[in-house]
């Protein structure tokens, strides 16, 4: 079974029912299925080997990543953002693919290579063109999605999830059909992100409707959920912290009752910024998914009844779940293990590492699955006695300060309560006497606190062991487009 299944099975179920909103229009599965079966034309005669997307989100993404999947080859969606050098890289490594987007900049960056490009919208028309609706899906087991990770100190690897991987995933967490005909979700994640096109595989299968903001912009946010009566939406948490600091207070909020659930992820939530998220939409069901590129999305959930019971709570182990990401996903088999592979006790942090049928773990270059079929995701993390997953970080971001692990995650979490501080990085610095010693580049919303008030904060919350030797103040802390902290960025702050 390959994804294109999806889409047909909503095709012949609700073939009049809108299933996405795009730029003022409206497109039924019947009109998006026989789209993605004329893209698949047009890719055929392309003699291509990818397919890749170098556009904001918009109708082409799901009538490319089903025509490629009716074609049978990988779908490869690219970050518009990088810079050109590291964009040119990236086309070098995808040729020939037919590219839809951004032509003169794929003309520029590779002038001489021999792939097919095509605008938005003459990709879409063109499609539209060459609609052969009554063709089957296709039911190929190799690559649906080949998606770069994000380089640091490396090229970016290519990671791939093959059909079986992205179909176990939606089958195992969506029900056919489910959603009511007055159900839409408002989609405003890249559409070169896991869950950019996650959200796109899962509405479909639910027979949602799918609202698509090509670039995130609060006030816009805002005003498409209300006009479109948006009843899901899943966010990052940047995007959520934006979204929040518009409302304010909530006085002047647009009417958000059909606003039935919000899901996040992407990056750390703070706790302070959920609470406040909480209270504005205090009829939402909140979810916080956490999952990789590697594992076909979410693996593991904070579902609402879990909000809102740790919301209430005057329990501090209660309470304290809303830091974490909930429970693996009962298809989704999840162990914390140490530097040696050995499995750790509920309450040791160690790597997580997880197995089951939607987790890839492989890229282009090699397969990162270990012995059993494991998967280490290089997060940090550990298993409370009832079994939530609270997340300490990646593996390398872990301070290891006179042998003890420090968690960047519990010095940040107390910097967030004062109320002068806006958001905070803990990463570890070099030290002749500790081996890493803490480190923090704040940024304030109010008066300087002091250093001897910093140190005295987390020292009487915490230990003395997690007090900085260092604290640099800047505007504003480095993320990416999806939220993520950039720690490697603050330790170019901190080193400057």
């Amino acid at each position: 079974m390959d994804i294109s299944l999806l889409l047909k099975m909503a095709a012949d179920a609700e073939p009049d029912r809108v299933g996405l909103t795009c730029d003022g229009r409206n497109w039924t599965y019947a009109e998006l299925w026989a789209a993605a079966t004329g893209a698949a034309a047009v890719i055929s005669r392309s003699e291509c080997t990818h397919v890749a997307l170098l556009d904001t989100g918009s109708e082409a993404a799901p009538i490319a990543l089903i025509g490629a999947a009716l074609f049978g080859v990988p779908y490869c969606p690219l970050n518009y953002r990088l810079a050109d050098a590291d964009l040119a890289g990236l086309l070098a490594r995808i040729e020939p693919a037919l590219i839809i987007g951004d032509v003169e900049r794929v003309q520029r960056l590779a002038p001489d290579a021999t792939h097919k490009i095509y605008s938005r919208a003459d990709f879409v028309a063109l499609a539209e063109k060459e609609a052969q609706p009554e063709r089957e899906a296709g039911e190929d087991e190799g690559i649906a999605v080949q998606l770069f990770t994000s380089g640091t100190t490396a090229a970016p690897k290519a990671a791939i999830l093959r059909h079986s991987n992205l179909v176990s995933y939606i089958l195992g967490t969506v029900e056919f059909g489910a959603a009511e005909p007055e159900e839409a979700a408002l989609v405003s994640v890249p559409p070169y992100h896991i869950a950019g096109i996650a959200a796109l595989l899962s509405s479909i299968y639910a027979l949602r409707r799918i609202i698509l903001l090509p670039a995130f912009d609060p006030a816009v946010w805002i005003d498409l959920a209300a006009r479109e009566k948006a009843t899901n939406a899943f966010v990052v948490p940047t995007m959520l912290s934006r979204i929040v600091e518009a409302l304010g207070d909530g006085s002047d909020a647009p009417d958000f009752s059909h606003l039935k659930a919000i899901a996040y992820g992407g990056g750390r939530m703070p706790v302070e910024l959920l609470l406040r998220a909480l209270d504005l939409f205090p009829e939402t069901n909140f979810t916080n998914a956490y999952g990789l590129t590697e594992t076909s999305s979410t693996v593991a959930l904070l579902g609402p009844d879990e909000h809102r019971a740790a919301h209430k709570s005057d329990d501090p182990v209660v309470r304290a779940r809303l830091g974490s990401v909930g429970k693996p996903l009962p298809t989704i088999e999840l162990e914390i293990r140490d530097e040696d592979g050995k499995v750790l006790p509920a309450g040791e942090a160690g790597e997580i590492y997880v197995r089951g049928d939607q987790v890839s773990g492989e890229y282009r270059e090699r397969s990162a699955l270990i012995a059993g079929g494991w998967f280490p995701t290089r997060d940090a993390g550990y298993l409370d006695e009832e079994g939530y997953l609270f997340l300490s970080g990646r593996a390398d971001d872990v301070i290891v300060r006179g042998g003890e692990n420090i968690s960047p995650g519990e010095i940040e979490d107390v910097l967030l309560t004062h109320p002068c501080i806006a958001d905070a990085a803990a990463v570890g610095i070099p030290s002749a006497e500790w081996g890493e010693a803490v480190a923090i580049v704040i940024a304030l919303k109010g008066a300087h606190p002091g250093e001897a008030e910093i140190k005295t904060l987390i020292r009487d919350r915490l230990r003395s062991s997690r007090v900085p030797e260092r604290i640099l103040v800047v505007e504003a802390l480095p993320y990416n487009e999806m939220g993520k902290l950039l720690r490697r960025e603050v330790r170019r702050l901190l080193a400057s």
